[in-house]
């Protein structure tokens, strides 16, 4: 007679641990091992948005990046083991020599880990989150961009936007407001001036208030100098934020405009490919209201195709911040269903699904 066939234990409460259970116990394994994995407050980098193939979008970030950083800051330097290890092996009888050579291994594993660009998991779907070290993000991407616009020479298919990360802190106000209040300074603060602009976007966050956060950075703004002036058609500064789950993004980017937002796909178009467009959109594209696809996450969002567009550019006088230019006339929009507010009047074909206010 067969024996039985014996059933694996069950739990206390009569339930198996799904499939999803054990990966997420061996992907948090896996990030003890290498360090942190996903976007956290503490860390700088690079935000990218890409066009639904994340693993394509890593490859061209890695190539873009090493291809410029190498070029800024020179070839990345690694640890060789073995010829580090080569020189003691005559010594192993040694037991000083012999913890010598296995803490020299350790931390040459370590670095091996810790390179110069490393992606981390963002918390939002088509959304690439590159961490750095000892690299200026801001620095590095406006580079980038800059050879771009002037070279037309497109290098990626599936990148979007890159945005640096010069800092991230929790998204939570009294957070935000703590942080900004010294990030901010090396930009705004007496006798730095500058006009500026403030762009918004959030992913998988519910409990922050855009307005608000709006409201509290504009005034930030204006008390470390009041001569830091809104300017929406061509500023100086823009502060970028970037919204993920408990995660808030900041940076400040020069030629914001100059180079469509930061869009790699739209900063290599030249003056031919503008010509094919209508007279008002090739007017929008040179003001830098360029057409602009980024899929997003639902939770905030509709699916967006290329062409159909919310963007809206929100006036704010908050904190002694003064405008250069009027408004125009006014209306009421409801974004993302939040309270009605008074928005600048934009035409249709520069509309987009990110909020620009200042």
């Amino acid at each position: 007679m067969a024996a039985p066939v014996q059933q694996p234990p069950q739990p206390a409460d009569g339930k198996r641990k799904g499939k999803a259970q054990y990966m997420q116990a061996k992907r948090a394994r896996r990030c003890e091992a290498a360090g942190p994995r996903q976007l956290e407050p503490g860390l700088q980098g690079i935000l990218i948005t890409c066009n639904m193939n994340e693993r394509k979008c890593v490859e061209e970030a890695y190539s873009l990046l090493n291809e410029y950083g190498d070029d800024m800051y020179g070839p990345e330097k690694f640890t060789d083991k073995n010829q580090q290890s080569s020189g003691n092996e005559g010594e192993d009888d040694d037991v000083e020599a012999a913890l010598k050579k296995e803490v020299d291994d350790i931390r040459a594993s370590t670095e091996m880990r810790l390179r110069r660009f490393q992606s981390m998991e963002s918390g939002a779907n088509n959304v690439v989150f590159i961490r750095t070290l000892g690299i200026e993000p801001e620095k590095l991407v406006h580079h980038i961009l800059q050879d771009m616009y002037k070279t037309k020479k497109k290098k990626t298919r599936v990148i979007l936007r890159m945005l640096p990360v010069s800092g991230t802190c929790k998204a939570f106000l009294e957070d935000m407001k703590k942080y900004a209040e010294t990030f901010l300074e090396p930009w705004f603060k007496a006798p730095n001036k500058g006009t500026f602009q403030i762009v918004y976007k959030s992913r998988n966050n519910s409990h922050m208030n855009r307005e608000e956060v709006i409201k509290e950075l504009a005034g930030i703004v204006g008390s470390l100098n009041s001569e830091n002036k809104v300017d929406l058609t061509n500023p100086q500064y823009t502060v970028v934020v970037e919204i993920i789950k408990a995660v808030c993004c900041l940076s400040v980017v020069k030629d914001y405009m100059l180079f469509r937002k930061y869009n790699l796909q739209e900063v290599v178009k030249s003056a031919k490919d503008l010509s094919q467009l209508n007279p008002k959109q090739a007017a929008h594209v040179g003001n830098g209201k360029e057409a602009k696809q980024e899929s997003g996450d639902k939770s905030n969002q509709s699916d967006l195709t290329e062409g159909k567009h919310n963007q809206q550019e929100v006036p704010e006088n908050s904190g002694g911040v003064e405008q250069t230019k009027p408004m125009s006339e006014t209306e009421a929009v409801n974004d993302g269903g939040t309270k009605p507010e008074l928005v600048s009047q934009v035409p249709e074909e520069s509309k987009s699904n990110e909020n620009d206010l200042t």
